[in-house]
């Protein structure tokens, strides 16, 4: 569509005169693609900032846990106590061949970790290196737990950050140096800050992690184990895992098979799946809204140019009898109604990018749509300004210089 300066002009002359009208159609316009933008933006940024919780664990990861039973089986009792043991992991192990890994983890709560003059509570955590592939670690300083510092049963440790941070308030490298917990001295070998919060056990940074083997001798925890975490192999789910897994333990340990209540297992799988299936949701919901709001906006501008040519109906009439091709009507009529959503509608998406960016500053997380996005929003605009104008302008088209006349 070619449109010259004095077409420019006329344009700009005729959304001028209609000033208020003008103003109201482009409001419309303007709110609506401004709740799509600002809406689809926001919705990446919660996603962002949601994945930012979960950073660092695996996706395709599970736990299991024991609780009292609530059925009594082959003579024993309903509300019996029992507990996982290192055999369990054995069993697991051997017993479901989707599983790619699987280990233990026991901790104590309301532990103190101190360094000279500065104590900070934590939870003690002994784990084994596997734990690494299931809550991954950001080590700043030094490294993760080994096979060495299991199987020699090393009184070493690793740290989170917050731990670090009021143990070591200047920062410095703490590797090479002991603190204590419950009376016990463990050399520092890393410093763990990753800091999401989807954690087993305990939240990471306010963890202190030593070898498996180390918390069982220290705290005389015998065979026992508090909780058992796993995760699947690529194209296995962890739903179909967790039923096997509950099967082998509950024939270990003489559970009714049909009691849901003595194993307690977490499906993360599930749980990522929830979170996404969420955001899909809101994307939606913001999609719909924002459309709907455009839509709106757009009908109020097929209104505003339907009263615009009904007032002009003399002058298209005169431009008809002076020899205007109806061609010459139609892209006048549609080309004030593209000017009038396209200015509306690029400003809404500027303001609401730049509401965005505001945002993104304020919290690190990218509170921002894609560039295909705000490409789709302009092309969005573009479409209703020309449906919008397709009514009016035919209407206009249909003005019979004779008719035009007469109303005169």
């Amino acid at each position: 569509m070619i449109i010259d300066i004095d077409r420019w002009e006329e344009i700009l002359v005729t959304i001028t005169r209609n000033k208020t009208r003008s103003l109201l159609t482009a409001f419309g316009i303007f709110w609506g693609i401004f709740m799509l933008v600002a809406l689809m933006g926001g919705s990446q940024g919660l996603k962002a900032l949601m994945g930012t919780q979960f950073e660092g664990f695996a996706s395709n990861s599970g736990a299991i846990a024991a609780n009292l039973t609530s059925q009594p089986y082959k003579g024993f009792r309903k509300g019996r106590y029992w507990s996982l043991n290192l055999d369990d992991v054995e069993r697991i192990r051997r017993g479901v061949p989707e599983i790619d890994i699987v280990t233990p983890c026991n901790a104590k709560w309301g532990m103190s970790a101190i360094y000279q003059e500065n104590t900070e509570s934590c939870t003690l955590k002994g784990i084994y290196p596997d734990n690494g592939k299931i809550e991954e670690p950001n080590m700043l300083y030094g490294r993760y737990i080994n096979d060495i510092d299991v199987k020699e049963s090393r009184k070493v440790c690793v740290i989170g950050k917050r731990i670090w941070e009021a143990l070591f308030p200047d920062g410095s490298d703490p590797c090479g140096k002991y603190i204590r917990v419950s009376g016990i001295y463990y050399l520092i070998v890393g410093v763990d800050v990753s800091s999401g919060n989807m954690n087993i056990q305990g939240y990471a940074p306010r963890s202190v992690q030593i070898p498996f083997s180390t918390m069982m001798k220290n705290y005389n925890m015998g065979n026992e184990v508090q909780v058992i975490t796993y995760t699947a192999k690529a194209n296995h789910a962890i739903s179909e895992v967790e039923k096997k897994v509950s099967a082998i333990v509950k024939q270990a340990h003489t559970i009714h098979p049909d009691d849901t209540q003595a194993v307690m297992t977490v499906n993360v799988e599930a749980l990522f799946s929830m979170v996404d299936n969420l955001f899909k949701g809101i994307n939606i919901l913001s999609l719909l809204v924002g459309l709907g709001t455009l839509l709106a906006g757009a009908i109020g501008v097929s209104n505003i140019m339907m009263v615009t040519v009904k007032e002009r109906t003399v002058e298209i009439g005169i431009r008809r009898a002076i020899g205007a091709k109806p061609r010459n009507i139609l892209l006048q009529i549609l080309s004030e109604s593209l000017v009038l959503t396209i200015l509306a509608g690029m400003t809404g998406i500027c303001f609401a990018v730049g509401i965005l960016q505001l945002t993104e500053m304020g919290t690190g997380n990218p509170f921002q749509i894609s560039f295909w996005g705000a490409i789709a929003a302009c092309l969005v605009v573009t479409a209703l300004g020309l449906l919008a104008g397709l009514a009016p302008a035919y209407r206009a088209m249909a003005i019979k210089p004779i008719e035009a006349i007469r109303e005169e």
